[in-house]
């Protein structure tokens, strides 16, 4: 049975386009040299063991289940998930290949790979439900998902871009997750070690998307922009024929106008798109913004790609963003609905 694989391009994502460009995933381990001849998980820790001499037992046996995975576990026809840093989205495809050391790739850190065909780049996180958010943010480079039903909603999010959640379809039957080839890997256990960072900015999501939707994130979006020194005019609730926020600067507010649509439901598709055109024209503005918290069709995209210098799109991650460059400035009310607290702590500290 086909299972499901995360694998992170990065701790920083520095891989994640060269990954997408080149129908593959993995990269990194420059200690470690061409585990083709290794045929076991112990031929793969003996010479793992040999990288990384002086190491914790501890460390050397996390990368070496790390590794045997990439070499020996994960097969033609599995589900691959690549949670990408520099977009804040998520990429899904289809291992058709297993694992490949390119010798000849003049970047270490692009040579241990397994091929894919990536049938997903931009799914917005918004789309993964907490849980499912919470198993993908291991701080591990390579892991299996099992637990929640995780290969079953992933391949739901491949297939529709949607996340069922724990409770599977009637027409599915339950699939129990394969059993770990040993039972001390820690890659089967990816919750054990959990990325921080990633969790608390999943948690912020969460927290905006239940509290901000409908009408409320236009309210949200009005609070960011006059934090950045805009001033707004925001329409009332109901029908608003397509501009939700005036936002400008000048005394007035009226200088180099932006018009805003908001969206928190679900994806945005080429109608919303065209709408907004037709209004900035029959207005005269030179600039939008389309708050899609969902993110945008494929068809959307292509319609936007005629005006990208004059739409500016933000979906969940961006309005995410935005509300931490401007936490400070934000209203009293919009700190209280999402109370945050910086915190510090050693980048080396092993979280």
């Amino acid at each position: 049975m086909a299972t499901a694989w995360v694998i992170r391009s990065g701790k920083y994502g520095e891989r994640d386009s060269w990954a997408l460009q080149n129908g593959c995933s993995g990269g990194g381990w420059t200690e470690v040299p061409d585990l083709t001849p290794c045929t076991t998980r112990e031929q793969v820790a003996r010479v793992t063991a040999e990288a990384f001499a002086g190491g914790s037992e501890g460390r050397i046996a996390n990368f070496s289940g790390q590794l045997w995975a990439l070499r020996g576990r994960i097969n033609p026809g599995d589900l691959l998930v690549m949670p990408l840093k520099t977009t804040k989205q998520i990429a899904l495809g289809r291992v058709t290949g297993g694992y490949q050391y390119r010798a000849d790739e003049p970047d270490r850190d692009q040579r241990h790979v397994v091929q894919v065909d990536w049938q997903r780049t931009d799914l917005p996180r918004a789309a993964v439900k907490q849980d499912l958010l919470f198993t993908l943010g291991s701080a591990m480079s390579i892991f299996a998902p099992s637990k929640n039903r995780a290969v079953d909603r992933l391949e739901h999010l491949l297939a529709h871009g949607t996340d069922p959640g724990q409770v599977s379809p009637a027409s599915r039957p339950v699939m129990a997750p394969s059993a770990p080839t040993d039972e001390t890997e820690a890659v089967d256990e990816p919750e054990l070690t959990t990325d921080i960072e990633q969790v608390a900015y999943d948690q912020i999501t969460l927290r905006i998307a239940e509290n901000f939707a409908g009408h409320a994130l236009a309210t949200l979006i009005t609070g960011v922009l006059e934090a950045d020194g805009l001033r707004c005019t925001k329409s009332p609730p109901g029908p608003d024929g397509g501009i939700d926020i005036v936002a400008g600067r000048g005394v007035l507010g009226l200088d180099d106008p932006i018009l805003v649509q908001v969206k928190s439901g679900g994806q945005v598709g080429s109608p919303v798109v065209n709408q907004m055109h037709g209004v900035m024209h029959t207005h005269g503005a030179q600039q939008g913004l389309l708050v899609a918290w969902s993110g945008l069709t494929k068809p959307a995209w292509d319609a936007l790609k005629t005006s990208q210098l004059r739409v500016k799109v933000w979906q969940a991650s961006d309005v995410v963003d935005a509300v931490l460059v401007n936490y400070e400035r934000l209203s009293e009310e919009i700190r209280s609905t999402v109370p945050l607290k910086r915190v510090w702590m050693l980048q080396d500290a092993g979280f």
